[in-house]
């Protein structure tokens, strides 16, 4: 999808408003991304190229991530298929993720921050992560205003 498509739909998904099935919480965490899981990676000495970045929002089901760059190297962040290995700086210890991209945009130029914010569904995450995860969601719905 070219560039003035995603800025339509942006502009008509602000317009009708937010239709997302899961309650979400706007937080800034920091993150490394990847493109694969450096936990499986065969060759323990080679290290996989990365980026960091910070979260817009999260939710028990997806995150919003805001990246400097659409790609690592010459792979893009999204497409057909694609799965991401998200290192998540919770307090207390990181929890870590796979996620599936459902979407990006480019952020606004006349805004604070440049790069891309990409929404994520997350596919992956152990019971032990998962469970430090939903306490960190349910501290932060529970300061949110109704």
């Amino acid at each position: 999808m070219s560039e003035l498509p995603r800025r339509i739909v942006s502009r008509i998904r602000r317009f009708i408003g937010n239709r997302r099935g899961h309650k979400r919480a706007p937080v800034k965490l920091k993150f490394t991304l990847s493109l694969a899981d450096p936990r499986t990676s065969s060759n323990g000495q080679r290290r996989l190229p990365s980026l960091v970045g910070h979260t817009l929002d999260i939710s028990s089901t997806g995150v919003a991530l805001i990246v400097p760059a659409i790609r690592i190297g010459e792979h893009y962040l999204v497409g057909n298929d694609r799965r991401l290995h998200l290192k998540l700086e919770l307090p207390g210890s990181p929890v870590e993720m796979t996620l599936s991209p459902v979407r990006y945009e480019s952020l606004e130029e006349d805004k604070e921050e440049t790069g891309y914010v990409i929404g994520a569904r997350i596919t992956e995450i152990s019971d032990e992560h998962r469970k430090h995860f939903e306490r960190y969601l349910n501290t932060l719905f529970s300061k949110q205003p109704e």
